[in-house]
């Protein structure tokens, strides 16, 4: 008895855990949102927060003794995860492509994401990042007119480091304002607001995989509303590139110019991933090793000497990680999309469903022409907004923090 007494007296009052998991949740929340806020201006202090975001998540789950959820499609993304461990394990360069692999680690934005962004936390995590990407977008285009980034070698790139990355994480962003145009209530004239200028930045940027995108994350959303909406896709298109200006109009047209160097590249770029996949069919060349190996596999109608990856998600994965990674991914968006699509048909939190499918429409078509997934920035956004449905889906865990 007095050994109970004594155990029970040494145990912390109720309300003191109460407060602690309150808090933990809170710091985790708040770094989350830090993430997303700092995905579109500094990659370094967004993983620091993503790296905060899970400490506090790890110290929640255990202090709470709480069981491990995550939604479906994360399994697949674990098991693509440990086939590309498999595949360095066998590379030419395995401490290089082991060291690529780190960036496996930003899977677990999904389980955090999971876990805190119940309730409304998705909806506004949605606005802060529709709304920061309006800032960015806002620098892009002043870079644009003012700075003179109005050249092929030198485009809008807002704080980033790339102007594909730049312009690939303004394609997710087009997907958000959009989704709450057809679909939101509260957020509608924000969204209205700031969609010229998002789409006009993305436009002056001369990147056209992101421009593919776009179309294909407009099409999906105006399926998803109403199909006739489709109509509107080609003439809004025309106005986008009538204002943005007789040398982003050229860009365009050069897509259909079959003497063009980077559509003959990319095409040569193919026949070597074939060739690179023919040749380790398994395992493949290993991560990171395209750029290492492109001497050996290089095509007679390449036009640059060596690229650091094919620009070609399912070739890129199949020539690194070898087909059975191919398979798994390719399983990993059948089993997302078809979950999405089963979330969206019962009404619930349409708009974030809806961004969610946008986000995979645009990095499917985009993907066919940029090795998109591979971009940390992108890939941290992207798989955060499709885990916000899932998320604000199940039943919080803790009604004490909004």
């Amino acid at each position: 008895m007095t050994t109970n007494a004594q155990a029970i007296s040494a145990a912390p009052p109720h309300h003191e855990t109460a407060s602690l998991t309150d808090r933990l949740e809170l710091f985790g929340v708040l770094s989350l949102f830090g993430v997303a806020a700092f995905l579109q201006f500094s990659i370094a202090i967004a993983q620091l927060l993503l790296t905060f975001a899970v400490l506090f998540w790890l110290l929640l789950t255990i202090f709470n003794r709480e069981r491990f959820e995550v939604p479906r499609f994360f399994w697949l993304l674990l098991a693509y995860g440990g086939i590309t461990l498999v595949s360095a394990a066998f590379s030419s360069n395995r401490s290089a492509s082991l060291v690529d692999s780190k960036q496996l680690v930003l899977f677990l934005i999904v389980p955090v994401a999971y876990r805190l962004l119940t309730n409304r936390r998705g909806s506004l995590m949605l606005t802060l990042v529709m709304s920061l990407g309006g800032a960015s977008a806002a620098f892009g285009i002043f870079q644009y007119g003012l700075l003179h980034f109005d050249q092929l070698s030198q485009r809008p790139q807002g704080t980033l480091g790339h102007y594909m990355t730049y312009a690939g994480l303004l394609m997710l962003v087009i997907g958000i304002a959009l989704a709450k145009m057809l679909f939101g209530k509260g957020d509608r004239l924000w969204a209205t607001l700031l969609m010229p200028a998002l789409v006009m930045a993305v436009a002056l940027t001369s990147t056209r995989t992101a421009w593919v995108g776009v179309c294909a994350a407009a099409a999906v959303l105006f399926m998803l509303k109403d199909f006739r909406l489709l109509a509107i896709l080609p003439i809004f298109a025309a106005v986008t590139f009538a204002a943005a200006g007789p040398a982003i109009t050229q860009r365009l047209m050069s897509t259909f110019d079959s003497r063009d160097p980077t559509r003959l590249d990319r095409l040569a770029m193919l026949r070597e991933g074939a060739r690179m996949v023919r040749a380790h069919p398994f395992v493949g060349v290993g991560p990171n090793m395209v750029k290492e190996r492109y001497a050996e596999y290089r095509d007679a109608g390449a036009v640059k000497e060596v690229n650091p990856h094919l620009h070609n998600v399912p070739v890129q994965i199949a020539a690194e990680r070898g087909l059975p990674a191919l398979a798994i991914w390719l399983g990993l968006i059948g089993v997302l999309t078809m979950d999405l699509w089963r979330l969206f048909r019962t009404g619930q939190h349409r708009v974030m469903v809806a961004t969610a499918l946008a986000a995979i429409a645009s990095m499917l078509a985009a993907g066919l022409f940029e090795y998109n997934f591979g971009d940390s920035e992108f890939l941290m956004l992207f798989l955060l907004l499709v885990t916000l449905p899932f998320a604000s889906a199940r039943p919080s865990t803790s009604q004490s923090v909004a």
